[in-house]
């Protein structure tokens, strides 16, 4: 049984470069430490689950009674916050399965989880952006930029004779962005086990210091043997290869 999760924090981002001299846009994440809180079990509550808390710097005083006695339970510190994530149960006989003994509620999770895996998702809640308009809310194109228009409406919005009302669901002003977003498939580009860092190609939601779940990609891409190798037939070039010959 292994964790699949850790939560972290959004540092900022980079860019690396390749091996091949390409330079690929990065985001570096804080992955915990975190500890296990608890255990969740198919025979207890019906699912397999790890509860896991973000260790960091609180004040025992900002704890409420209900959270500092669950905490007691597994002698853990105080956390900054508390999540659920999937565990892995390793096949009977498998070479996993009898080299560990599982984990258990007081064990740390740290970044190097992630060791033998290329892709993970991360789930973080996006830039509140206000109230805004449904140019800014829903990319509307707006309305004539002349003088005497007004530009950053959105127009009508629905027929008076029929229907009579407006549909659910018009895309209208609001409320934008405080939303969880979910970022699947990112490719790990580098881990730092001794700061607990790890660096994932591509951007993450949220502004520099908002908290994130890293886990383990649940539908990776499937690698493509030969891909922009040797063996690998360009297509225009071979279009114009045999033009060539027909000529």
């Amino acid at each position: 049984m292994a964790v699949t999760g850790i939560l972290g924090k959004k540092i900022g981002m980079t860019q690396v470069f390749d091996e091949k001299g390409d330079v690929h846009p990065i985001t570096v994440l804080q992955a915990g430490p975190c500890v296990i809180t608890q255990l969740k079990t198919a025979a207890k509550d019906g699912y397999d689950a790890a509860q896991i808390g973000l260790v960091e710097f609180v004040k025992a005083s900002r704890m409420t009674k209900a959270q500092t006695g669950h905490l007691a339970k597994t002698e853990a510190p105080p956390v900054k916050m508390i999540k659920e994530v999937d565990v892995e149960i390793a096949a009977e006989g498998s070479a996993a399965a009898e080299g560990s003994d599982g984990v258990k509620a007081g064990d740390r999770v740290l970044v190097d989880i992630f060791s033998d895996a290329k892709f993970v998702d991360v789930i973080g809640t996006s830039k509140g952006r206000g109230f805004a308009g449904v140019v800014r809310r829903h990319k509307f194109g707006g309305g004539p930029k002349s003088h005497g228009h007004m530009f950053q409406v959105q127009g009508s919005i629905g027929a008076s004779s029929f229907p009579s009302r407006v549909f659910p669901g018009q895309r209208m002003p609001g409320h934008f962005g405080t939303d969880q977003v979910t970022v699947r498939n990112l490719r790990i580009r580098g881990i730092d086990i001794d700061e607990n860092l790890i660096m994932v190609e591509g951007a993450v939601p949220g502004p520099r210091e908002g908290y994130v779940l890293i886990s383990k990609a649940k539908a990776p891409p499937r690698e493509r043997r030969g891909f922009a190798g040797a063996g690998t037939v360009d297509p225009l070039k071979a279009a114009k290869k045999a033009a060539a010959k027909r000529k």
